[in-house]
């Protein structure tokens, strides 16, 4: 018979406390935050564009980019320009024997001049096929004639589609563009592939290809002039960052090629039968074949500007069509003609530029196909990196614990630098994509991880080291203290170890640095004892106190604050002055003064007092100028006498510092309100609408536009159910001469059309700023929306707000009628008056409560499981804030 014995010190006790299992943890740790973030996949897109880049691949030289920039929008007039300048140009690379134009300009809508119109009608007079119309007087046949050769020539000079169509015609060579939405299809779509277009396309019925749902086409004539019809779809990746080329895209049947596969294909007088799909490998032009992932997506070689000088060369359509560039230069070319201009088209962000126009990729993405220049994701890389990975991990979990300090930081350094090297060199020399920056990742963070593990650990053994020579730390600390070094004593005490003797000797000398009126160190003497004892009455009164007289004392000190010289009575601390208000603390820093919390001591009224140092940022007419600013906005709000707007008490200047002291509000604003989850119940959101209209409607009567109307700017308290309006800092009086037109002020997300395009706004541009408010409280999204202010500034001027029953289908017709009208591009069509609006939320409101109470009878808004929305839960945050805490030197109202 045998007996077993269990060493104690390799127990299943000390394993998780091993620095392998921490290893193991580390690693678990790093594959979970991989599979729910995208924080690693954005470190490799990023580590990709770098690489990428760096590769020594030259651009084709038979390129060219003609550019509808700044210049040629200056010279030849506003977007869009007539067809006839499109023709032009391509009349005269016809001439220059260009061998492919590709034009990336849209042409879906007929461009029609109204004197056509007129034209054609007085033809048909002249031939008698106008019905109804009166017959002319015998003109004679000749001069019937001559009238009628005049009216064909003027229908030529003004059909600039017809003169674009012919211009393609004879020239043969120019691909224009088209546009799919993209998304899984559930059935065939509306409108079929238009038949000019099935002529560029090639028939696919194995869904390979990018699927979509819908299409937009050239005018019919444009694309049957047209030599091809290729796709301009880019394709970004979830950064925003377009790094792939979908070749194909899968519509109604057929494969429709890009753009960029279009133009290179006619270049190499090829034909739609020599694109070739092949599920699985890729998509085979004439015998060249790029290869694709399973959704005909490649990822083509961007090339980077070598010398200061673009990749391809970008000439300027003015100089082109006037003749400063002669159109030879292109002959046998390819050029791509499209908008760089800003506003005319979207840029998007490439691994060699934050900022790229369309016209620039599809140069990049045309030279990557004829030169063979892709970045190749082989099919043993997935099994690369897969081994790749479980090598960091056994490394992290099985060896790196066995290495000492000095011999782990230099093995880790050299896997680190020979992965990341290794992914950069088959990058940049060799174009492959081995994705290896997750195992870095790991490699880098479980390294660190059992380092800090190790440190803490070592310095756990220091303490109890230093717990010998605790006591000579505090002997020494009271040494200094009994000198007078008081600073000295208390490095020396805050070694020591937590002990009653040493919270007695910690006690007597934050009294002696309030002997000093040192109050500050005072402060951090109590703050150091509190870290051992937050239970202790006594020092935590003795803590505020000397933060109180911190406080007072910093307030009182420079020459940059209120209040002067301290002054000492009774042993006490005198709070400082600033006017009639005594200044208790403060409340937060701007860019160019400070908000103070205040008290009227003759009635005791609690104020914030918003301060700004004049003279320290201003000298000479600058100076007056701001000063006259200030009183002058702070008198517009001041005579705002309101419920819903925020009270203005008092304004003054002391020595060389400004103030203006107003209603201190509780409650926040709203706009942690305007995100999912967080919304309010549609009735508060009435509710707030109308006195927020009706707070606007007294201001606009009194000749102030506030001029930015957001969440931000209504202070709500659902402890009182009080509604401000805040921040009219930026107001304007709109009957002053000093108004100045053309001036954009406020948020653009809520700006109304005429006040982005700098036009006179009067009260109804704020009603806009409500009706977009109103929206995103409701739904917890803006009405409109873009990529850049560009596309927020055109989708906000042209078009149309959505229907908010797409969003929320529940809300009463009603109010979607007053979202509807409030966001009304034309001022004339809006609410007049912000009276009107508030009537309009009241009905509402009131039909809103009486469906929700029993027997439809009113009652209070909110109350009853039967109607969602007045039942809606909000989460509230209750946070009580100042108004007046300030960021800039605008005075915020």
């Amino acid at each position: 018979m045998s007996t077993h014995k269990t060493n104690p010190r390799k127990g299943p006790g000390r394993i998780w406390r091993s620095d392998a299992f921490m290893g193991l943890l580390v690693v678990l740790a790093v594959f979970a935050l991989h599979a729910w973030t995208d924080l690693f996949a954005g470190l490799e897109r990023r580590f990709y564009d770098m690489a990428s880049a760096a590769s020594n691949r030259q651009p084709s030289d038979r390129i060219a980019i003609i550019a509808i920039d700044d210049q040629s929008i200056a010279n030849i007039g506003r977007w869009p320009w007539p067809r006839e300048v499109h023709a032009e140009l391509i009349d005269q690379l016809g001439a220059a024997r260009a061998k492919t134009v590709a034009h990336t300009a849209f042409f879906f809508e007929p461009q029609t001049d109204r004197g056509l119109t007129q034209l054609r009608e007085l033809r048909a007079m002249l031939d008698g096929s106008a019905p109804g119309a009166a017959p002319l007087p015998d003109l004679g046949e000749m001069s019937r004639q001559r009238l009628q050769d005049f009216i064909g020539e003027a229908e030529q000079r003004l059909d600039s589609d017809a003169r674009l169509v012919a211009s393609m015609a004879r020239a043969g060579n120019v691909i224009v563009p088209s546009v799919f939405d993209l998304g899984q299809p559930v059935g065939r779509p509306d409108q079929p592939l238009p038949a000019f277009a099935q002529r560029s396309a090639v028939a696919n019925d194995s869904g390979f290809g990018v699927p979509a749902l819908r299409t937009q086409q050239p005018l019919a004539a444009v694309g049957e002039a047209a030599r091809a019809v290729g796709h301009l779809n880019q394709f970004p990746d979830t950064d925003g960052s377009v790094r792939q080329e979908p070749l194909l895209v899968q519509f109604d049947g057929f494969a429709v090629p890009s753009m960029g596969l279009t133009t290179a294909a006619h270049s190499l007088n090829l034909t739609r039968d020599d694109i070739r799909p092949l599920p699985g490998q890729g998509v085979l032009l004439g015998r060249t074949l790029i290869p694709t992932d399973a959704a005909a997506r490649t990822l083509p070689q961007f090339y980077a500007n070598r010398d200061g000088r673009p990749a391809f060369p970008v000439d300027s359509f003015y100089d082109v069509i006037s003749g400063r560039i002669p159109a030879s230069k292109y002959a046998d070319k390819i050029v791509i003609v499209g908008a760089t201009a800003a506003g005319v088209g979207t840029l998007f962000t490439t691994p060699v530029s934050a900022a790229m126009s369309p016209a620039t990729i599809l140069a990049h993405i045309t030279s990557s196909i004829l030169s063979g220049h892709f970045i190749a994701q082989p099919a043993w890389s997935g099994l690369a990196v897969l081994a790749v990975l479980l090598l960091v991990a056994v490394y992290v979990v099985l060896v790196l614990p066995r290495l000492s300090a000095a011999a782990a930081a230099v093995l880790t350094a050299g896997l680190f630098i020979a992965l990341l090297g290794a992914e950069y060199q088959l990058l940049a020399a060799a174009a492959i994509w081995l994705p290896l920056v997750f195992p870095v990742a790991l490699l880098l963070i479980g390294h660190l991880a059992l380092t800090t593990r190790r440190f803490l650990a070592t310095e756990a053994g220091k303490l109890k080291s230093d717990e010998e020579s605790a006591e000579t730390n505090r002997m020494m600390g009271l040494a200094l203290q009994g000198q007078g070094q008081l600073d000295m004593a208390f490095d020396r005490l805050r070694r020591v170890p937590h002990s009653e003797a040493l919270m007695d000797n910690l006690k007597h000398l934050a009294l002696d640095f309030e002997r000093k009126r040192q109050f500050n160190k005072a402060e951090a003497v109590y703050e150091h004892m509190a870290r051992f004892d937050r239970t202790d009455a006594d020092l935590q009164a003795r803590l505020q106190r000397a933060r109180n007289l911190s406080e007072t004392v910093v307030l009182g000190g420079g020459s940059s604050h209120p209040g002067g010289t301290l002054l000492l009575t009774g042993g006490g601390v005198e709070k400082p002055m600033l006017g009639r208000y005594q200044v208790e603390k403060e409340l937060g820093k701007g860019a160019m003064g400070v908000v103070y919390l205040g008290r009227d001591p003759k009635i005791g009224r609690t104020v914030a007092i918003k301060t700004l140092a004049l003279s320290a940022e201003f000298e000479g007419a600058e100076l007056a100028d701001a000063r006259e600013r200030f009183f002058r906005e702070a008198e517009t709000a001041g005579r705002l006498q309101h419920p819903h707007i925020v009270t203005i008490f008092d304004a003054g200047e002391e020595h060389d510092l400004a103030y203006i002291a107003m209603e201190f509000l509780p409650g926040q604003d709203l706009v942690e309100h305007t995100r999912a989850g967080q919304l309010l119940p549609v009735a508060t959101v009435l509710s707030i609408g109308e006195r927020v209209a009706l707070a606007l409607d007294h201001a606009h009567r009194q000749q102030v536009v506030h001029r930015d109307i957001k969440p931000a700017n209504v202070m709500y308290d659902p402890a009182t159910d009080s509604v401000k309006v805040t921040d009219f800092g930026i107001a304007r009086i709109t009957g002053s001469s000093k108004t100045k037109t053309g001036m954009v002020l406020g948020t653009p997300s809520f700006m109304s059309p005429e006040q982005l395009a700098g036009q006179r706004v009067d009260g109804r541009s704020d009603l806009y700023s409500l009706g977009v408010s109103l929206f995103q409280l409701l739904t917890g999204v803006l009405p409109l929306r873009g990529d850049s202010l560009a596309a927020l500034m055109y989708q906000i001027a042209n078009v149309p707000a959505p229907d908010v029953h797409t969003l929320r289908p529940e809300l009463p017709r009603e109010l979607v009628d007053i979202l509807g009208k409030s966001l009304t591009k034309s001022p004339a069509q809006r609410y007049q008056t912000g009276e009107e609006l508030a009537a309009d939320l009241r009905k509402v409101l009131a039909v809103l409560e009486a469906s929700a109470a029993p027997d439809g009878a009113a009652g209070p808004a909110g109350r009853g499981d039967e109607n969602a929305l007045l039942a809606t839960v909000v989460t509230p945050a209750p946070a009580t804030r100042a108004v007046l805490e300030s960021s800039s030197p605008d005075i915020r109202l």
